[in-house]
């Protein structure tokens, strides 16, 4: 039997199954990895109140347990964090990184939920940018968090997208990718990948209908899933574009409310 390629995921459960841990696993489990999860909070959605968001986060002490449980094996050939929802547990997924000499991390800053635009906890936001960030291969915000992060708030052009990401890699991380997507203008998808010396701008055309739901989690978590498989980081973030393009266009609507991308639409078309 060849290797067990080893992935791991810190984040919270999306019981929709489109984003989230869910998205996580799926993805690694479409890279050909063995998927390790650590659940920081669970997020549900009211169809009765026009699919608000509850989010409930779970005890710090029990997610060091879970991450102790994972990491007794070792480290993980590649990691990545999702919503954490506490201070307290960016600390402890800080320490179990450090800890463990854990490499090949990936930090998706997740501060909100899909339709939400105020960040749900700013301390946790911050701790994610002090603590998280300096450990991080490659720092996946989308254009909310990537506005928070490099402190430019919203973003609408392409030049703020790459200063953006200059500004967030002078925060400690070694790589970023700055997720536009369909949020630009236009009819391209625009992603910004930033390694500290050049920009490569990832574009795609926009999807209609754009069953999205989860396609950050998953891009994130594709990345993580090349680097644990051996890719240069550049190479990583390329084949997640085309798998996230690829889970968008096999996505479907779940009801009036969300659509989610399907983890295994590369599969079908490759």
């Amino acid at each position: 039997m060849s290797k067990i390629i080893k992935t791991l995921t810190i984040a919270g459960s999306d019981s929709s199954g489109g984003a989230g841990i869910q998205a996580d696993l799926k993805t690694f489990e479409e890279y050909g990895t063995y998927g390790f999860s650590a659940l920081t909070t669970i997020v549900t959605m009211d169809p009765d109140r026009g699919w608000h968001h509850n989010v409930y986060p779970i005890d710090a002490a029990i997610v060091a347990e879970q991450l102790k449980t994972i990491f007794a094996g070792g480290p993980v050939d590649a990691m990545k964090t999702g919503m954490l929802g506490s201070v307290e547990i960016v600390q402890v997924t800080e320490q179990a990184i450090k800890n463990n000499l854990q490499t090949n991390v990936v930090i998706d800053p997740v501060m909100v939920c899909k339709g939400e635009d105020e960040v749900l906890n700013p301390e946790s936001a911050n701790a994610i940018r002090d603590l998280l960030l300096p450990l991080a291969t490659v720092a996946t915000p989308n254009l909310f968090e990537a506005g928070v992060l490099s402190g430019l708030g919203k973003l609408t052009t392409l030049e703020e997208m790459k200063e953006a990401a200059r500004l967030i890699h002078q925060l400690g991380t070694k790589n970023v990718v700055v997720k536009g997507g369909k949020a630009l203008g236009g009819d391209m998808a625009i992603d910004i990948f930033f390694d500290g010396s050049e920009y490569l701008v990832l574009e795609t055309a926009k999807i209609e209908p754009a069953h999205n739901h989860g396609a950050g989690c998953t891009f994130a978590a594709a990345i993580t899933g090349g680097l644990a498989n051996g890719l240069s980081v550049k190479e990583a973030v390329v084949k997640a574009k085309d798998f996230v393009s690829a889970a968008i266009r096999n996505g479907y609507a779940f009801n009036q409310y969300v659509g989610p991308v399907f983890h295994g639409g590369y599969r079908l078309e490759n």
